[in-house]
């Protein structure tokens, strides 16, 4: 018998843009990583789907590459830990274990026209009430109404059984264990707009409202727990799955941020917010969701939630789009190699607004151009968008949970970034703090599954194996921070939905 000094935790870290799986010890950490990137496709404007085959083939690939790496097999491991891109909706056939159309990805705006009808017909009170959330297409409900809608029979065989729904958690579950188990956990069910989080139930007003049979509703558990083990044959060994979380609470959990009134800040592909409110849901005021932080065992713990959709991806987008960087590595040193932004201001808003604005209709847009503006202006008003975004978040968030922030806890791999990060403490008047370990969110999915199997006793073994890495503290002055944020603001105002003539 193995003991945890020589086990190990393979935890799954499904994204927007890559699959990655990486190995982690009994001290945290962490041992082997590997990535592969997948196709982004964008049919129409607005839309954006991914291959749930690819993503399952990329996940399983660098699952068996990470345990390659480090020269061990599936019998090493103590427990699977699954964190997620959350909201993007899959439907698959049971029998075949097909998918019935691509994957619809959390940015994706295609049924923003129906969310204008539900809360023209009144209902947002109704769902905010119950899910905490606000009816955007961000969710994972106006999708799955849709998959039903367009897809030829789709509706038919849902109603009678024999569809299944799944976020990205419960794709890769229902692979790795060859069809036997269709579940998910309390943080992704309650991001779907169909989850009353107060019962912890699947609400059937929602289901009703939005047209959803029951029938196609995957079982929903805790966050921490051995949901089962890997079937024959997938990694070579029965591995115990047993823990699954959204990305972002997974990373607010790897951040240690267990104790109420703690924040993290993750910086992706979109930028998260988060605030551990302890066992008290609160409502917010600014346009925040709140949500379901874990369930480990009860009470519940829940979280305020501020989303903003582009971060990251607004320097994928001056690699690919604009062209002005061979490598997303390159935007620091270009941006850099101004003293300012030149008064050049850039809304990323390229699949609109998220918290606090929540404008569908929103577009990128760039401002404040003169002739004597450069790449590398638009490369540091690029980064400085993200932490500008962060901002307005995180204003919001103080108001509605009436507490100070002492300090911001950061992770994602624009956290790597000196650059913006002594920008985000400098335009948010707080410290930013940087881990020793900045893949928090598969950190987090390795604690939840190795506290449900006893690989760590506690919560508090991960108190104690949260390192800081560094700390930047604010050094704008208050007149210089008031003068930007004005600035930013009003380029957001033009950012937002104006209709346009011609």
């Amino acid at each position: 018998m193995q003991t945890a000094m020589t086990q190990y935790i393979l935890a799954l870290d499904q994204g927007t843009t890559s699959s990655r799986a990486i190995v982690f010890d009994v001290r945290g950490n962490l041992r082997a990583i590997a990535q592969k990137e997948f196709r982004q496709i964008f049919p129409q404007s607005g839309w954006v789907e991914h291959d749930a085959n690819e993503i399952w083939a990329s996940q399983l690939g660098v699952a068996n590459e990470a345990l390659a790496q480090m020269g061990i097999r599936a019998k090493d491991l103590a427990a699977i830990g699954i964190t997620n891109q959350r909201e993007t909706t899959i439907v698959w056939d049971r029998t075949t274990g097909q998918p019935i159309y691509s994957a619809i990805v959390w940015q994706d705006r295609r049924t923003a026209g129906w969310c204008d009808a539900l809360k023209a017909a009144g209902h947002e009170p109704t769902f905010q009430a119950k899910t905490g959330l606000l009816l955007d297409p961000y969710f994972s409900g106006t999708k799955l109404k849709w998959l039903l809608d367009h897809v030829p029979g789709a509706r038919v065989k849902a109603e009678q059984g024999d569809l299944a729904f799944g976020t990205v958690d419960t794709w890769l579950v229902w692979q790795l264990t060859g069809g036997q188990l269709h579940l998910t956990d309390v943080t992704n069910a309650s991001r779907t707009l169909l989850f009353n989080i107060h019962t912890q139930q699947w609400d059937e007003e929602l289901l009703s409202l939005l047209e959803i049979p029951a029938a196609i509703l995957p079982e929903v558990r805790s966050s921490s727990e051995v949901f089962g083990v890997t079937g024959e044959g997938i990694l070579g060994a029965q591995v115990p799955i047993a823990g699954i979380a959204g990305d972002q609470q997974a990373a607010t959990f790897g951040q240690a941020c267990l104790q109420p009134g703690m924040a993290k800040n993750t910086y992706g592909t979109g930028c998260f917010a988060v605030l551990n409110t302890g066992n008290a849901p609160i409502s917010s005021h600014h346009k925040l969701l709140t949500t379901i932080a874990w369930r480990i065992s009860q009470p519940t713990i829940y979280a305020l939630e501020g989303s903003v959709f582009v971060a990251g991806a607004v320097v994928q987008w001056l690699r690919d789009g604009l062209g002005i960087l061979k490598h997303s590595a390159d935007v620091e040193p270009l941006a850099r190699s101004v003293p300012d932004n030149g008064g050049v201001y850039f809304v990323p808003a390229f699949v609109g607004l998220g918290a606090p604005h929540w404008d569908s209709y929103a577009r990128g847009t760039i401002i404040g151009l003169t002739r004597g503006s450069t790449s590398a202006h638009i490369a540091r008003a690029a980064l400085e968008s993200i932490a500008y975004q962060s901002v307005d978040v995180l204003d919001a968030m103080r108001r509605d949970a009436k507490l100070d922030l002492s300090e911001l806890r950061v992770d994602g791999g624009a956290a790597g970034n000196d650059l913006m990060m002594q920008f985000q403490a400098d335009v948010l008047g707080v410290p930013v703090v940087r881990p020793q370990i900045t893949e928090t969110t598969a950190l987090g999915a390795a604690y939840l599954a190795g506290l449900a199997v006893g690989y760590w006793q506690s919560t508090a073994d991960i108190t104690r194996q949260w390192q800081m890495e560094r700390r930047f503290e604010p050094q704008m002055s208050d007149d210089r921070r008031t003068s930007l944020l004005a600035a930013w603001r009003q380029a957001v105002e033009r950012a937002k939905h104006q209709e346009i003539a011609g």
